[in-house]
């Protein structure tokens, strides 16, 4: 089984997959926009380069996405929440590395650091309004500074 979260953006997929294969380091293995969808397909024409299917293959994980607009999808235009997207690595200096790049033009909800539990974790909400936890796994002989 494979668990991927998809992410829907109101004209900016394309944009924020794009951020995303960088900063992760992965592949947009598929970028579908509407205007290549069935020519009955009944979308407006200036939905014609926004993304109904976008995949973002980053090692054996995967991350889904598609453009809407309020008609299909009610709250689209509402901020995020009741989720993030999870990172999770063994070294601190990796997560570091993606906390900064994603918390560039976005907002911080908790600013990287050592916690309790975690060499290196932080939360964010990037410049697309996508909520993310960055976490690094510690290893068995970690203790907290504190």
């Amino acid at each position: 089984m494979k668990i991927v979260t998809s992410l829907s953006f109101r004209g900016e997929c394309r944009q924020a997959f794009e951020f995303y294969a960088r900063v992760l380091g992965g592949e947009i293995t598929a970028a579908m926009p509407y205007g290549d969808g069935p020519p009955d397909m009944p979308i407006g024409p200036q939905y014609r380069d926004w993304l109904m299917h976008c995949w973002l293959q980053v090692g054996d994980q995967a991350i889904m996405g598609a453009d809407m607009d309020v008609d299909w999808a009610k709250n689209i235009d509402k901020p995020k929440n009741g989720f993030d997207v999870t990172l999770h690595t063994d070294d601190p200096a990796e997560a570091r590395r993606w906390y900064d790049a994603l918390v560039e033009g976005g907002q911080p909800t908790m600013p990287f650091g050592e916690t309790f539990w975690s060499p290196g974790y932080g939360g964010l909400i990037d410049k697309f309004g996508v909520p993310w936890m960055v976490n690094t796994m510690p290893s068995a002989d970690w203790k907290p500074a504190s």
